[in-house]
């Protein structure tokens, strides 16, 4: 992955983020795709798994 989109990932987070309001309901969305994008950034996928985060369901 370039810097670039490693930057672009981290901006995404930073936007996601700020976005959220505390309530676990209302940002259960919001949590989700941040820990996707998290996922992407790091490089990691669940153990044992071909697919992309098939094991937590993301």
């Amino acid at each position: 992955m370039s810097e670039v989109q490693l930057q672009d990932l981290e901006a995404q987070i930073t936007e996601l983020k700020n976005q959220l309001t505390g309530d676990m309901f209302a940002d259960m969305e919001l949590r989700d795709q941040i820990h996707n994008l998290e996922m992407k950034l790091k490089g990691v996928k669940p153990m044992d798994s071909s697919i992309d985060c098939i094991g937590c369901g993301s």
